[in-house]
């Protein structure tokens, strides 16, 4: 089968231009992982109180961090907006979510009129636990760029210390980020040549960061606008991107970046992984150098939103709601989308068959899968070509569909605050053996006490531990399940998937136990294990999958998706889309996607907002 290409072939050139800044939107000192939340509940289906309308001008499926971008972004050029979200909760893969002391879900539309009952519930992180270059004004992070466009932003908490327990650190260490503590960390455990090797890295990779640094990519478009919005503002900045592009779009080749200290490879392998979900030599080098610059960032230091992550999403639906005219709807799944004379013209929902108009677009923030499964097939030749290149006969890579991610084991837990030493950090990322292979099954975990930096986020005397094994759980194992998805009862008495289910989490509680050892089965007020069915189920991803796994160069010839579909009047943003996985990423592509929307002159009236170092 003939692997995906670009439909419109006028656009190759910008569309190469665009990549390259796009590439570093995965910033690299941003991991975001998509864990699950664990029981469904009814809730009113809007978040604003607007009139009710047949028609608005866009109409997003989803509310992911894309979703709510793009959303905004329309919404802050005077559209109308309507995001409708299947989940009781926004923020799709990064949505949050609160549970009582008996481990009952409680739904954040019941905390509206009473905001003060979030002090009696644990506050849980279904998604990402760490961030940078948030809570600084001037910022390459696309994420901020949004915040500033659309005038609403959380309230930042910063800190500097992080854990690891790795196979040559097997008691652990804990110390603050940068480069001079990194050098550090190479010294005691890296052996011989550690440090050479990572100075001579940085010293090619860090001239290329310069240019990609200096480029906003919530600036970027498909189309000759990118001159007015991108190429004229920052001239040096682009000429050092075109001047490094060969390398910036190739692999991340250790050996022709003579690398050879044993430690640095494998924890560059670490990095390169929690990243983008693949190994480092499936990495762009644009990536790698963006993350080597920023272990060199002055008095650097992580952030964390105050009152979570969900608040992350917060921020962004207050970019829609706040607009007249525009709504995030939650509870509302949607069955199809409309396609009359070969245009996209709205959608219509799952349970009321009520049809919404959409005047401009209907954007998915759905994965590439549901985007495609939205339109029937026979509605487009164009698309339906498109989708059999993607997805083959069975949507499974196994019969030659895009590869798609590893998903992902998780531990939500609410303990006593006294099972956590004091002197413990926030995070800290456990790796059994290097010589497993970085994506084996349980090898690297990452543990998030978010209630550490952020004591609203459980009751008083208490913690909240967000753990999950870091894109490392194939579906395929889980296969044989599938049939319990959908009845939890069923599920609950199935001796054998209880068995597999507390096998793949053990991982999960020794990486736990690596700092804090009295937090052990049946200690903790809360237990949740979720898998990658909860993940499937819950947050209606394709086989439980984070995005797409496409490696620069790959034999197979395969391509990220662009957000405008052959579909006219329907995009799409998010981790299946060319700016990939992560919270840089998935904003950028909602930036991306509603640059695709919008005029010219609305995207450079919005950028005049964005604050660069």
């Amino acid at each position: 089968r003939r692997r995906p290409t670009a439909h419109n072939p006028n656009t190759k050139m910008i569309r190469s231009i665009s990549a390259l800044a796009l590439l570093a939107a995965c910033c690299p000192s941003v991991v975001s992982f998509a864990p699950l939340s664990v029981s469904r509940a009814n809730a009113p289906s809007s978040l604003a109180s607007t009139t009710y309308q047949d028609e608005v001008d866009c109409i997003v499926i989803g509310s992911g961090i894309g979703g709510l971008s793009c959303a905004a972004l329309l919404a802050a050029t005077g559209r109308t907006v309507r995001v409708l979200e299947q989940h009781y909760e926004i923020g799709g893969c990064a949505h949050a979510f609160y549970m009582d002391m008996n481990g009952k879900t409680v739904p954040s539309s019941a905390l509206k009129d009473d905001p003060t009952k979030k002090g009696e519930l644990f506050h849980f992180e279904a998604g990402p636990s760490l961030y940078s270059g948030l809570s600084e004004e001037r910022t390459p992070n696309p994420l901020k760029h949004i915040y500033q466009m659309i005038e609403e932003e959380p309230e930042w908490l910063t800190y500097d210390q992080w854990g690891a327990f790795l196979p040559e650190a097997p008691e652990g260490y804990q110390m603050s980020i940068g480069a001079e503590n990194f050098c550090k960390i190479l010294e005691t455990y890296g052996g011989e040549g550690a440090v050479e090797d990572w100075e001579k890295l940085a010293e090619q990779l860090r001239p290329m960061a310069g240019g990609i640094k200096g480029i906003p990519h919530a600036a970027i478009r498909g189309d000759w606008g990118i001159f007015l919005t991108l190429i004229l503002k920052y001239p040096l900045s682009f000429m050092n991107v075109l001047k490094y592009a060969p390398a910036f779009t190739a692999p991340f080749d250790l050996d022709k970046l003579g690398v050879t200290n044993k430690f640095l490879r494998n924890y560059l392998e670490m990095l390169a992984f929690l990243l983008q979900g693949l190994p480092a030599d499936q990495t762009l080098t644009v990536v790698m150098a963006y993350m080597v610059e920023d272990f060199f960032r002055e008095n650097a230091v992580m952030d964390f939103p105050k009152g979570g992550s969900g608040e992350l999403m917060g921020a962004l639906a207050r970019g829609v709601t706040k607009r007249e005219g525009c709504s995030v709807e939650v509870s509302t799944s949607v069955d199809e989308v409309i396609v009359e004379n070969g245009r996209a013209v709205g959608v219509k929902l799952a349970k009321s068959g009520r049809i919404i108009k959409a005047k401009e677009a209907v954007i998915s923030n759905a994965d590439l899968y549901n985007t495609y499964k939205f339109v029937p097939e026979g509605k487009h030749e164009g698309f339906d070509k498109e989708r059999i290149e993607y997805l083959g006969l069975t949507a499974k890579p196994k019969d030659g569909s895009v590869p798609f991610c590893k998903s992902f084991m998780h531990l939500h837990l609410a303990v006593k605050a006294e099972l956590i030493p004091e002197d413990a950090p926030p995070q800290w990322t456990v790796v059994q053996d290097w010589d497993k292979g970085i994506d084996a099954t349980g090898n690297v975990v990452v543990v998030s006490v978010g209630s550490k930096l952020d004591q609203s986020l459980a009751p008083p005397g208490y913690h909240v531990i967000h753990a999950y094994t870091a894109g490392n759980e194939s579906y395929e194992d889980w296969e044989q399940f599938e049939h319990l998805m959908d009845d939890a009862a069923v599920r609950d008495k199935d001796a054998a998937y209880q068995t597999f289910k507390d096998e793949r989490a053990q991982p999960i509680w020794d990486a736990i136990q690596k700092r804090a050892p009295a937090v052990v089965k049946g200690a903790c007020v809360i237990e949740k294990v979720a898998t990658p069915l909860t993940h499937a189920r819950f947050l209606n991803r394709h086989r439980g999958n984070y995005g797409l796994a496409i490696a620069p160069d790959n034999a197979e010839g395969w391509k990220f998706p662009d957000v405008k579909t052959p579909l006219e009047g329907y995009y799409r943003c998010g981790d299946s889309t060319t700016s990939g996985i992560g919270v840089p990423a998935t904003a950028s592509s909602g930036a991306v996607c509603a640059n695709a929307i919008m005029s010219v002159w609305d995207q450079l009236s919005l950028n005049q907002k964005i604050k660069m170092p």
